[in-house]
């Protein structure tokens, strides 16, 4: 790609005090470890720095789900290839749900891209419209998706599954084939059907499942 006609575009949710994600898990905690009029003093002259604490759920804002966040022996954080996450060829499918099945997808080439689906869910973030009657993907749409070798699956709602029930079928058949899922997109509006790169890798933690990331595509 020439760099001189890239345009990048934010498509993560910004991370503040308190906002909630999903209903029930408890927004972050954003505060100083050290505050700069604390720091003043231990330097040289007016030299001052600011050290940030965050006390979150890994649920926050904008994440990733590895294998790991429904598979006990799937691939956590760590597991996760940098290949799985980054300079994926994206495509975006339109549609207002609220099911989503497998009908949205067909006549597509997905394999080896990550797909984004665009529902436009992301326009009731931090309201109360935003935690139920959501748009998903069918567990039929995710066995067509796996089966056609999509290699991430994106949404810009509230939750890939439909939570009115128990079950989670998206995420058991995607994540069981290694599939990364990124929930909570927004700003999918801004890019073409097709012609950019999507990326979303998380930090290199152990032992974890999930993880904010600032997605984002590359067009040009």
């Amino acid at each position: 790609m020439n760099g001189s006609t890239q345009r990048l575009v934010e498509l993560n949710h910004v991370i503040e005090e308190g906002m909630v994600t999903y209903k029930g898990v408890p927004g972050p905690v954003i505060c100083d470890f050290l505050a700069r009029e604390a720091s003043l003093g231990l330097y040289e002259g007016d030299t001052t720095f600011q050290i940030g604490r965050i006390d979150m759920t890994a649920n926050t804002g904008t994440y990733l789900d590895t294998p790991f966040h429904r598979w006990a022996d799937g691939a956590d954080l760590c597991g996760v290839g940098l290949e799985q996450v980054t300079n994926l060829p994206g495509l975006v499918v339109r549609h207002e749900g609220p099911a989503i099945g497998p009908e949205a997808f067909a006549g597509l080439d997905v394999k080896g891209k990550a797909v984004l689906v665009h529902t436009g869910w992301d326009k009731h973030w931090r309201s109360e419209a935003y935690l139920t009657g959501h748009p998903y993907l069918t567990g039929e749409a995710a066995t067509f998706l796996r089966d056609s070798g999509v290699a991430l699956v994106g949404v810009d709602s509230h939750n890939i599954d439909d939570t009115a029930g128990k079950a989670r079928p998206v995420h058991s058949i995607l994540l069981r084939a290694g599939i990364p899922i990124v929930e909570h997109l927004t700003g999918l509006d801004a890019l073409p059907d097709e012609g950019f790169v999507f990326n979303a890798p998380p930090p290199r933690v152990k032992g974890m499942g999930t993880f904010p990331v600032r997605a984002h595509a590359v067009i040009g």
